[in-house]
């Protein structure tokens, strides 16, 4: 009896202890936050947030994240909009182009992150003060962290400049077109030329704009993007300036006027190549062994003087209404945007965080010595304009994109007329839009 009693008395307490313990992890379930983050589809990028998400979830018991690359749709902004209409959002994003913000703040979709008490100092201490002043909303508060950016600029190869006897990059508009002068030409004798200086698409599709007009743009305007305190400011010298560029480079036949297939600048048929820091990798792969590439700057207008500025391709990260825990999605963003995580972002996706001294910090210099070519995006990275957060803006580049067309591509309109004219478009655009 006394043996049974032994046993019955370990059976109710391993019973006791048991459901003690159920109780503590049921418990301490309770207690563990959850956090959807959804991050670009893309495989780099994915592989970045898998590795950066593990991190975290090792080293944090109380607040968990669950990663989804955000759902497949013509553009993700349609996703996010769609998702905010739905109540359906994530926590946290860092997919969010910066045209699509002021849509994303009027729907009330975003967290305002300055209430944070260390947002401020946060990201002044990482972001350039007059890059993060590009990215404050009309209202005058932020919506979003800047992240990274692929700032746009012109790959080279070298040795068809050397060979047609062209020593240095061009800085300014007449010696790019000098350059496209002795680089552009019949290399067969046929009569046909079948060497270019350089190539853009044709189809009037209003992103195409962003690699030609508006990259240029912001370089020969000194850092303007297409509105100042709401209020159109693209019909003015520098827009005139570029669309006179590319008008004499197509009217010279410097750029072919028709739609390649396949990469002709990794073939050697094309001298030059408007890029971000992403088609070092894919050239890398690529090339032929002897291939020599290099990168210069976007060239400015001759009496153009000061630093010259390009297109960033700036992607943020922001948190959105719907979550129930905004300190906490706060401090795993701090997380994404830390210099290790900064690391590994150029490790993996090479693509450019939005960070000061970049170039120079110790923590990259591995990095830089090893990938030499990618440097140069890196020192431009601070001298980069985004988007502006307006609406319509889609629309707008729609009609700068065919007044391109007419003008610059097939000489139809004179420079003046039709900057006047994609600026009267865009004012009707927004003036309708605001009707409705």
């Amino acid at each position: 009896m006394r043996y049974i009693s032994v046993v019955s008395f370990f059976i109710v307490f391993w019973i006791f202890a048991c459901n003690g313990s159920k109780e503590k992890i049921y418990a301490d379930n309770e207690k563990v936050i959850k956090l959807t983050y959804w991050c670009a589809s893309n495989p780099q990028e994915i592989k970045l947030a898998k590795e950066l998400v593990g991190k975290w979830n090792s080293t944090h018991d109380d607040v968990k994240i669950e990663l989804q690359p955000i759902p497949a749709s013509q553009s993700s902004e349609e996703v996010l909009l769609a998702a905010i209409a739905g109540k359906t959002t994530p926590d946290i994003c860092s997919n969010m182009w910066p045209g699509a913000m002021d849509d994303f703040v009027l729907s009330g979709g975003l967290v305002r992150l300055d209430q944070f008490p260390d947002f401020v100092d946060y990201i002044t201490e990482r972001v350039p003060k007059d890059l993060l002043e590009s990215f404050r909303s009309p209202d005058g508060h932020f919506y979003q962290i800047p992240w990274k950016t692929n700032p746009l600029m012109i790959m080279y190869n070298v040795k068809m400049f050397r060979e047609a006897g062209v020593d240095q990059t061009p800085k300014t508009y007449s010696e790019f077109l000098e350059a496209a002068k002795k680089i552009t030409k019949d290399i067969d004798g046929d009569g046909m030329i079948d060497q270019w200086f350089g190539y853009r698409s044709l189809k009037p599709i209003w992103w195409q704009r962003l690699f030609d007009y508006y990259t240029f743009y912001i370089a020969a305007s000194g850092g303007k993007t297409l509105f100042k305190d709401s209020e159109i400011i693209f019909d003015n010298e520098a827009s005139v300036k570029v669309f006179k560029l590319f008008q004499d480079i197509y009217a010279n036949g410097y750029f072919p006027i028709t739609e390649f297939q396949g990469d002709n600048f990794i073939a050697e048929r094309l001298a030059t190549n408007i890029t971000g820091p992403w088609n070092i990798a894919y050239v890398e792969k690529f090339k032929s062994s002897d291939f020599e590439y290099d990168i210069f700057p976007i060239p400015v207008p001759d009496d153009y003087s000061g630093p010259v500025y390009t297109y960033g391709d700036h992607k943020n990260i922001a948190i959105f209404s719907t979550t129930k825990y905004p300190k906490e999605a706060w401090a795993f963003a701090k997380f994404l945007v830390s210099p290790e995580s900064d690391l590994r972002l150029l490790e993996i996706c090479s693509q450019i965080p939005i960070r000061k001294n970049l170039s120079t910090d110790s923590l990259y210099t591995e990095y830089f010595t090893s990938h030499p070519k990618i440097v140069k995006f890196a020192q431009q990275a601070p001298l980069t304009r985004g988007v502006d957060g307006v609406s319509d803006l889609k629309e707008i580049f729609d009609g700068i994109s065919q007044e391109y067309e007419v003008c610059a591509i097939y000489g139809k309109r004179s420079a003046e007329e039709a900057v006047r004219k994609a600026a009267k478009r865009a004012k009707v655009i927004i003036d309708w839009n605001r009707s409705r």
